[in-house]
């Protein structure tokens, strides 16, 4: 029996869009996750990664950019990455090397300023970055908020996040193990493949699209002749113009997203997948406060 106290504790990933939060939590649970784009406000709830070392277990929570928010989406949105910095051991604040400190940033160290966990600045995309301008932007932030550490990282090539992981272990306090050992996230299987068709749309359309779209899986089972799963899923979409672009000529653009959401719902579930798209219409869902509870953002 070893001397050394078991710890475990909840760590938040905040920061405004598109820094790379979302690919952070994958490099650091080894496994996908968590949908990305080059496109910010990908990420719309609470996720959360669920990491074990030697000795302790973290469980990351991956969460929406903070934005100024404007329609209910969005709004919802932002509550969600607030509330998450509430109730954790841990706040990992990301911003990237390459961004100077601006308003957005500001305003979420002056929500920080009303939680009693410690904060870690992480400076994300170190790779694309001269060594002397991740210098100034730590000189930049440091005098901001009193950061209990400060860590350069590159979540694409994962250069800095091994100690990034060691930092964060030590800081958690003694606690249970709160998951099984062998799950990586606590969303299920379902709600991960929805997030990889919606992910396909992120990524091959363009304009307003991606962002009027949410998906539903509609059915999700394993066809009792095999182990081949059956999924059944509904794109919605706010005008009947997002709809023809994303079925396309002849259907072509809805075969494109069916055909590489299947793929890779496949590697997710290790055995073939039948993937079923289906597209409607619901004018201004994301204005729409039953349409949201009925989408599942709540």
């Amino acid at each position: 029996m070893s001397d050394t106290p078991f710890r475990s504790g909840f760590v938040s990933i905040i920061g405004r869009p598109n820094v790379g939060k979302s690919t952070l939590l994958n490099r650091i649970l080894g496994e996908k996750i968590v949908i990305t784009s080059d496109k910010p406000q990908t990420t719309r709830n609470r996720i959360q990664g669920i990491h074990n070392v030697p000795g302790a277990q973290i469980v990351f929570i991956d969460t929406p950019g903070i934005h100024q928010a404007r329609s209910r989406l969005n709004k919802y949105m932002v509550e969600v990455a607030l509330s998450s910095i509430r109730e954790v051991d841990l706040v990992l604040f990301l911003v990237e090397a390459n961004q100077k400190p601006g308003e957005q940033e500001q305003e979420i160290i002056d929500v920080l300023a009303g939680t009693t966990a410690p904060v870690f600045l992480v400076i994300n995309k170190v790779d694309t970055t001269e060594k002397g301008a991740v210098l100034e932007r730590i000189a930049a932030y440091k005098d901001r908020y009193p950061f209990r550490e400060i860590v350069p990282v590159s979540a694409q090539t994962g250069d800095g996040v091994d100690r990034l992981v060691a930092l964060v272990r030590d800081v958690l306090p003694e606690g249970p193990v709160y998951f099984p050992d062998d799950i990586l996230t606590d969303v299920p299987e379902r709600f991960i493949a929805a997030e990889i068709i919606r992910e396909k749309v992120f990524r091959l359309t363009r304009d307003e699209v991606p962002y009027a779209t949410a998906v539903e899986v509609d059915s999700f089972k394993e066809r009792e002749d095999g182990g081949l799963v059956s999924i059944a899923a509904t794109i919605t979409v706010e005008r009947d113009s997002q709809k023809g672009i994303i079925i396309g000529k002849k259907g072509a653009m809805l075969k494109r997203i069916g055909s590489a959401a299947r793929v890779e719902i496949e590697h997710l579930l290790n055995t073939k997948v039948f993937l079923e798209l289906f597209v409607r219409v619901r004018k201004d869902w994301s204005e729409d406060a039953r349409m949201l509870k009925e989408l599942g953002y709540t």
